[in-house]
């Protein structure tokens, strides 16, 4: 019997958590609008050109991406030509567009005036209201302008690809298949593979295991189209199907090729597939195949994204919070875990500071409510598990990222770290505010860095339950050497969370141990963004989940940002 090759990605593969691509976003330079001082270009002499810069986790050196087309005689250059970029909500994907005035139709950019150049990240255009961005351009490079000119401001647009948001639901059924079972037939289950550009596949969904049958039909599944082709209906999907056995070792009934062009004709014999295992032919002269599979129905449908409900203004309320567990000792001590080094940032900054700076492009404001939890307060010493960390009860929102840390380095030298440690007070603080914006006008996500220990396991997994009702999501990073069972608990990825009898009505929590992403290389820079990429990847979904379980529709675009017709789009 063939057995299956690589057994740990069929076994292993989770189609709910599964890697799905990444959502397509068209980037338009919707206006360009540059002005000078000095007044030494007028409309007539000036040919702008925007030029797209990309920069990778791993390497920080700035990649040209692409070019729009070049307008002359207008200040206010409003380009056809877009940039076609994948999204990661769980990414920070920086960008830099460069605006140029032409001078010749050299290729080459030395050749040409420098106007500006403008900063931002993918998030920041999608999080601002109706993913419309605007920024002024500055002139970062004086030696390469002209002095004394005045950079003028840049527009940036994001809209997501139609076909990024289609949803392919199908149904199949096999005949004859190999019996594979000495003393049965077989189990057969199918395994969907997407293939790659550079020629490899990566399995994108497996079907429930049909018992003892040789002519199953598999229940019908959902799945994104670019899960399936990543937005290219003619590329290649591989289907695999084994007999299921009971240690993992899957046996190899066969294979066959389609592509999503193919199954949207849906059932017919256009779709009846001949299941072929390569190694039986080479053996067998009179073998003709090893059974068929048939598409019983396909249909498409179009759903809300988790950028609808972006660019409709259903965004992310942040909250963020750390524990003070007063066995970590003193954090002017080097044996603290909150001990702070002035040469670099210990765990609790830099997980704050991973995920924090993704998720504040999402927040219009930037305005954080910064909690902690397990320490003695001044001036009478009572032990708090929610104080704000910048002392102000009355207003404990920080000022972006810098003011969250500049907060939290502050209360270390003001409070004593005290215990226990109490979870569930500031799960229920955040779950009083979401309670109130049931409507889906904001959502709300509550990031927890804590030592690992927890002294109210049973009320925290009880806010917990009450919290999963509500419009939230709650991330916990844990720091220290601690084993994190109460956290994996917490998380319900293998059991789903319960309290007094009651289950949970969503997952809403993700956990990851923060010690996992320590790079021993020191390259902290690249394992903080896996550390936020892991602790991420789940909120869209958690999101758009708790959205069609109430059935919130995403708002409208507001009217002010709402874009008329547009030209024909031109890809980079």
């Amino acid at each position: 019997m063939d057995k299956v090759e690589a057994t740990t990605t069929v076994r292993d593969f989770d189609p709910i958590s599964g890697s799905i691509p990444a959502t397509k976003l068209e980037i338009t330079v919707s206006s360009c609008v540059v002005g000078f001082v000095d007044g030494s270009l007028s409309p007539p002499s000036l040919s702008s050109v925007v030029v797209l810069y990309t920069q990778g986790v791993e390497c920080k050196q700035w990649r040209e991406f692409g070019r729009t087309e070049v307008i002359d005689n207008t200040l206010n250059p409003d380009f056809v030509r877009k940039f076609i970029l994948d999204y990661f909500f769980e990414e920070k994907q920086n960008l830099r567009f460069d605006v140029y005035d032409v001078d010749s139709k050299s290729p080459d950019l030395a050749k040409h005036d420098f106007l500006g150049q403008v900063h931002c990240t993918l998030g920041e255009i999608v999080g601002s209201p109706a993913s419309r961005l605007e920024k002024s351009l500055g002139l970062f490079f004086p030696h390469r302008g002209i002095p004394g000119r005045k950079c003028g401001t840049i527009i940036l647009s994001a809209e997501e690809l139609g076909n990024c948001r289609d949803c392919a639901t199908m149904q199949f059924c096999a005949n004859k298949l190999d019996k594979k079972d000495f003393f049965g037939k077989s189990d057969p289950f199918m395994v969907f593979y997407r293939s790659n550009e550079d020629g490899t596949f990566t399995i994108c969904h497996k079907t429930e295991v049909m018992k003892n049958t040789l002519n199953p039909v598999w229940q019908a599944f959902s799945i994104p189209v670019r899960a399936l082709c990543n937005g290219d209906y003619e590329r290649t999907i591989k289907v695999e199907i084994y007999d299921w056995d009971r240690d993992g070792s899957h046996d190899f009934i066969g294979e066959f090729t389609t592509s999503y062009k193919e199954l949207c004709r849906g059932q017919g014999q256009s779709n009846v597939y001949e299941v072929m295992n390569a190694k039986k032919k080479l053996k067998k002269k009179r073998y003709i195949n090893s059974g068929t599979v048939s598409l019983l129905s396909f249909s498409v449908e179009s759903e809300h994204t988790f950028l609808d409900y972006i660019k409709g203004g259903n965004g992310s309320n942040d909250s963020l919070t750390l524990s003070f567990p007063v066995w970590e000792g003193n954090p002017s001590q080097s044996t603290s875990l909150h001990y702070m080094n002035p040469y670099q940032m210990n765990a609790y900054a830099m997980a704050l500071k991973a995920v924090g700076e993704i998720i504040q492009d999402y927040d219009s404001d930037k305005m954080f409510p910064a909690l902690g939890f397990g320490a003695k307060l001044p001036p009478d010493g009572r032990v708090s598990h929610e104080f704000p960390l910048n002392g102000n009860t009355e207003n404990p929102y920080c000022n972006g990222m810098e003011g969250i840390l500049e907060a939290y380095h502050q209360s270390l030298k003001t409070v004593q770290l005290y215990g226990p440690t109490n979870f569930s007070p500031v799960v229920n603080h955040v779950a009083r505010y979401a309670a109130a914006m049931q409507d889906g006008s904001q959502y709300f996500v509550l990031l927890i860095i804590t030592d690992g220990v927890i002294s109210d396991m049973a009320q925290t997994k009880e806010a917990i339950v009450n919290a999963a009702k509500l419009p939230m999501s709650i991330i916990i990073v844990g720091v220290g050497q601690a084993e994190f069972d109460a956290m994996v608990e917490l998380d319900g990825d293998d059991i789903r969370i319960s309290s007094r009898g009651k289950m949970a009505e969503r997952d809403i929590v993700q956990f990851v141990p923060f010690r996992d992403y320590m790079d021993r290389t020191g390259n902290h820079v690249l394992s903080m963004a896996r550390l936020a990429k892991d602790v991420l990847a789940e909120i869209p979904d958690q999101l758009i989940s708790y959205m069609k379980s109430r059935g919130i529709k995403p708002n409208p675009v507001p009217a002010a940002y709402a874009t008329g017709t547009q030209p024909p789009t031109n890809p980079v």
